[in-house]
């Protein structure tokens, strides 16, 4: 370890543990998987093998603004987690706090207009087509009992 190893580093909000590699590091940020990690090393000149807490400031300052404007530098839209933003029609990565308040708007808004999307998800029920005899069974369990003899 050199001299200025960091034991936490301080990425986008979040708290990431030294000893990780950078891909790996940059995957426990809220909205940002393993894929998109060595996209944004490679955007922002890092090694992926690196230690996240081995690398200078300036990286980690680097490594920031890249995950903060994706659209700047012509990611393509696959790989965004908010393709074609129904409100800006703009193709947007959200991380952290902000994907998760705009999922739940999304959701209130669906609930709103009553669509069948929206239905289900007040009803506590499956949402994307699963079947329901047998899974998502939630409450009180209710078990096969004896007949007394």
């Amino acid at each position: 370890m050199s001299e200025e190893y960091k034991h936490v580093v301080r990425v986008a909000g979040y708290d990431i543990d030294g000893s990780l590699k950078v891909v790996a590091g940059l995957a426990r940020i809220k909205g940002v998987g393993l894929n998109l990690g060595y996209v944004v090393c490679r955007l922002a000149g890092v090694d992926h093998e690196q230690r996240i807490g081995d690398l200078p400031a300036h990286s980690v300052k680097k490594l920031e603004d890249v995950l903060a404007d994706l659209g700047k530098y012509q990611v393509p839209w696959w790989l965004m987690n908010r393709a074609r933003d129904p409100k800006t029609n703009k193709d947007l990565h959200l991380i952290g706090s902000d994907l998760e308040l705009t999922v739940k708007s999304d959701v209130d808004l669906m609930k709103k207009i009553k669509c069948w999307k929206g239905l289900r998800h007040a009803w506590g029920l499956k949402v994307r087509g699963q079947r329901t005899r047998t899974t998502g069974r939630t409450g009180q369990t209710v078990g096969v009992t004896k007949k007394p003899t």
